[in-house]
């Protein structure tokens, strides 16, 4: 069938995708690198840079069956066997209420499910176009069901590695040294499931498809052992000359500045540190606290800040007790802090000590890295859907859209959506990456390889589940692991709202969209 009449829906096509694909970017996106960028792991910028990189292989490399799954899965097409022009004006419609939708939600920093979007989109012009009849309620009722278990698996999956953690490394009375012992296990587990996923019943375009399970199990395996070798005996030394340098000229700047600030604050009740490293040498265990005097209810004082170490002397009216084992590499900064402002320090690692923050600072840089890419070959397939089914049935002629996802469209949304985070990104990271619960380098890489995890297990299976729905199920869920009032559930339930909200507005959209499209050109 020619269709050289309908190459305008073509070009507003791929305009309108490019539209979404950059309001996927600036809020999904952003979802995914909130708690990198919020646990100070990323830069805003780096994470910019490895999203374009990984964004877009996940994308060509995992997406086209998402892809397929989008454009054909939840539509019966045969319907449309007499009337392709109808099929390729309503994914039109479909990608233009989701990029509205999308695009208006990231103005006002609330976080959508580009999934949602889509799939809402979708089924409303459907509902216009053939009813009822036109929607395979089997697979739409799998979707749905998948947004209601992809955060509780998500979730489970991040609190059983946060406990494992918790148990191996954060709980021992050293850490460094345990957490580097395990270093080796993470990176290689991380780097398996990234090869597995791409290998198993992978592009065709790189003869991944004729790749048996088991040879792709072999392959993974041997990646992730050799991996493994290469973080323990290079990795590893270098991590930790490096935590410990720093570790060490941290405390050493940190004694001078707090002797010299005591010095200039004899009426407060601070310490500084003795001149005695004879007797500091030895670092061990730290116990630091922070005291508040008792006030009269209208003055309100610092607290007392106390340091317990036989090198510690007190400095103002009263004395300041305590004696015991310390280890001055802690918490140094903290009290620098706290003594110049009465509060202690909210530093985003205040809940990790320094050794277990810079330890963790360094893996969940691959775990945003293996979200990233979880996220293209999830999220951008979503965005391009539509328009890889307009472009497949103009070629074709026909809606039976046979073809391969094509290679240039996955790269082409990959595009727009980095965009979309280099440009409007900033505007929804903080509210998942900071307001929702207190990210650190610890359970943030808990967070995102769990989530991620969770992503590229459904985006192999063919489920097209939401990125958002995988992050925020594993924030909450760890943050309430690690503290019953750690999470901002009112903001959790704007969220929810969000999320109920997307499905009927985008749906709406389309519908509305579809049915202007039909009546103009008798349809």
């Amino acid at each position: 069938m020619d269709m050289g009449d309908m190459l305008w829906v073509v070009v507003l096509a791929f305009i309108l995708a490019f539209f979404l694909a950059f309001g996927v970017g600036a809020n999904d996106v952003a979802n995914s690198f909130g708690t990198s960028v919020g646990a100070k792991v990323l830069t805003l910028r780096q994470a910019c840079i490895l999203a374009t990189i990984f964004e877009i292989l996940g994308a060509v490399l995992i997406g086209y069956k998402v892809s397929d799954t989008v454009r054909k899965g939840i539509l019966d097409t045969e319907m449309y066997n007499d009337s392709p022009r109808d099929l390729m004006m309503g994914n039109l419609a479909a990608l233009a209420g989701s990029a509205v939708w999308n695009i208006l939600a990231t103005a006002f920093r609330l976080p959508v499910s580009g999934t949602h979007s889509i799939v809402g989109a979708v089924v409303g012009f459907s509902l216009v176009a053939r009813g009822f009849q036109g929607i395979r309620w089997w697979e739409m009722g799998k979707i749905v069901l998948s947004w209601f278990i992809s955060p509780l698996l998500s979730g489970f999956f991040s609190v059983l590695l946060y406990v494992l953690i918790q148990w191996l490394v954060l709980r021992k009375e050293k850490p460094l040294e345990p957490g580097l012992r395990s270093l080796p296990f993470f990176y290689g587990f991380t780097l398996f499931v990234n090869v597995f996923s791409v290998v198993h019943d992978g592009p065709r375009l790189l003869r991944f498809d004729v790749i048996p399970w088991w040879g792709a199990l072999v392959i993974a395996s041997i990646v992730a052992l050799v991996s493994g070798a290469v973080v323990w005996f290079i990795v590893v030394p270098r991590l930790r000359k490096t935590i410990e340098k720093a570790l060490y000229g941290t405390a050493e700047k940190s004694d001078t500045n707090l002797a010299e600030l005591a010095a200039q604050n004899k009426d407060e009740k601070t310490f500084a540190f003795a001149p005695c490293e004879h007797i500091c040498e030895t670092p061990v265990n730290a116990i630091t606290r922070i005291e508040k005097p008792e006030t009269n209810g209208t003055t309100k004082s610092p607290p007392a800040i106390v340091q317990t170490a036989p090198c510690a002397k007190t400095h103002g009216d009263e004395h300041v007790h305590g004696h015991a084992k310390s280890d001055k590499r802690l918490s140094l900064i903290m009290l620098e802090e706290a003594a110049l402002t009465g509060e202690p320090r909210k530093e985003i690692h205040e809940d990790d000590k320094p050794e277990t923050a810079k330890l963790f600072s360094f893996l969940q840089v691959l775990t945003a890295i293996f979200g990233s890419f979880a996220h293209g070959g999830n999220d951008v397939s979503n965005a391009i859907g539509p328009l890889i089914a307009v472009w497949m049935i103009y070629v074709d002629g026909n809606v039976k859209q046979a073809s391969d996802t094509p290679i240039y469209i996955l790269l082409y949304g990959g595009a727009g959506i980095s965009l979309g985070l280099w440009i409007w990104g900033r505007r929804v990271i903080q509210t998942v990456g900071e307001d929702l619960t207190k990210v650190t380098p610890s359970n943030g890489f808990t967070i995102e390889i769990g989530a991620a995890s969770t992503v590229l297990l459904a985006s192999k299976v063919g489920i097209p589940i939401s990125t958002t729905h995988c992050k925020v199920g594993s924030i909450v869920f760890v943050g309430w692991v690690r503290s019953r009032k750690g999470v901002d559930w009112s903001l959790f339930r704007n969220i929810i709202l969000a999320w109920l909200l997307t499905l009927p507005v985008t749906g709406g959209l389309s519908a509305a969209l579809a049915a202007i499209l039909y009546a103009a050109h008798g349809l």
